[in-house]
């Protein structure tokens, strides 16, 4: 495997992990702000 190849592979995980972590933040700021908004509970 080339050096670029392996520095890519290493690279992309965190940017996954990123990814997906942005996601469930937005999705529960999004509920929270929501239940709020409608004085319940969020649990």
């Amino acid at each position: 495997m080339s050096t670029l190849a392996l520095t890519l592979y290493v690279l992309i995980w965190p940017a996954l992990v990123a990814l997906v972590l942005f996601v469930l933040g937005r999705g529960f700021i999004k509920e929270w702000l929501e239940a709020r908004r409608n004085g319940e509970d969020l649990i």
